[in-house]
């Protein structure tokens, strides 16, 4: 074996770590596998015998290679107004796939994700290189071009936004699914009082359809309730699915993708929906898995 097939069997040993920092950084998984590749770029004209802490190393580069995407996609204003949905994770509702339960320790649902893109690129990465895969913030500052303790109130400030949201699931999916079954039975049998008692007062739906003015957010039961009904009556073929690791499903319409949504559910009431209802997006995703 060469030193260059050596360096890379090393750098493969990473690749999945590397792949789930990016993801949390970037919400893209197109994205996320360019970072990648991007610090192999870096490590093959890198004297890799200098590189103490490989792992580490790898970690801090694609970090700030993500960091420059998030700068880059907000100097071109890529976002769309209203609502942008990272990429979901679809798996069968039995149970993740090996690589998807790498990519997604630590319940990394779409709800987090979705609260991520409201922080500022060196929020986000100070939050997610400290808070989720525990780099010191003496390595973090360099990266965001600030002090550690500068680095620190960054991830602080995430930290309090995340807090504000109700961003993480119950534990339980065998109780996520009940809320989730019960919300759709009562939208399919059009029972507006059924659909108010699991849904949380306060929760949010969120809908990115990927055009602008189309993607929207509706807050509050009894308007969440009259949006499942209206959708009740196009007469979409719904399959239950885990997105992101929590509740959640797919929705077909004569055989096509209509959307992906993931539910969060807490205390037993739904509390947040989000759907990606882009066609484009929609298109990429490889959902044969549900077939």
């Amino acid at each position: 074996m060469d030193e260059q097939e050596w360096l890379a069997d090393r750098f493969d040993e990473h690749r999945s770590h590397l792949r789930a920092v990016a993801y949390r950084m970037l919400g893209s998984l197109s994205e996320a596998d360019d970072a990648v590749q991007e610090a192999w770029v870096r490590l093959s004209r890198t004297d890799a015998s200098a590189v103490e802490n490989l792992g580490g190393w790898l970690t801090t580069v694609v970090g700030r290679v993500s960091l420059n995407m998030l700068r880059a996609r907000k100097a071109r204003r890529e976002e769309p107004f209203g609502v942008h949905l990272p990429d979901p994770i679809v798996d069968r509702a039995d149970g993740m796939s090996p690589e998807h339960e790498a990519l997604l320790a630590d319940s990394v649902g779409l709800a987090l994700l979705v609260v991520l893109e409201t922080l500022s690129p060196p929020e986000r990465l100070s939050f997610v290189l400290h808070d989720m895969f525990a780099v010191p913030f003496d390595q973090i500052a360099p990266i965001v071009d600030r002090s550690p303790e500068a680095a620190r109130q960054l991830a602080s400030r995430a930290r309090r936004r995340l807090q504000g949201e109700n961003a993480v699931p119950d534990a339980d999916l065998t109780a996520q699914r009940e809320v989730a079954d019960a919300f759709l039975a009562a939208a399919r049998e059009g029972d507006f009082d059924a659909l108010l008692e699991v849904l949380d007062p306060d929760v949010v739906l969120r809908q990115d359809f990927g055009v602008e003015g189309e993607s929207k957010i509706v807050r509050g039961a009894r308007l969440v309730a009259g949006q499942a009904l209206f959708y009740s009556r196009l007469g979409l073929e719904y399959r239950p699915a885990l997105v992101n690791g929590a509740v959640g499903g797919v929705a077909l319409r004569d055989g096509e993708p209509f959307s992906v949504g993931a539910i969060t559910v807490r205390g037993g009431k739904i509390v947040e929906m989000d759907f990606l209802n882009d066609p484009e997006r929609l298109r990429r995703l490889d959902l044969t898995i549900l077939e």
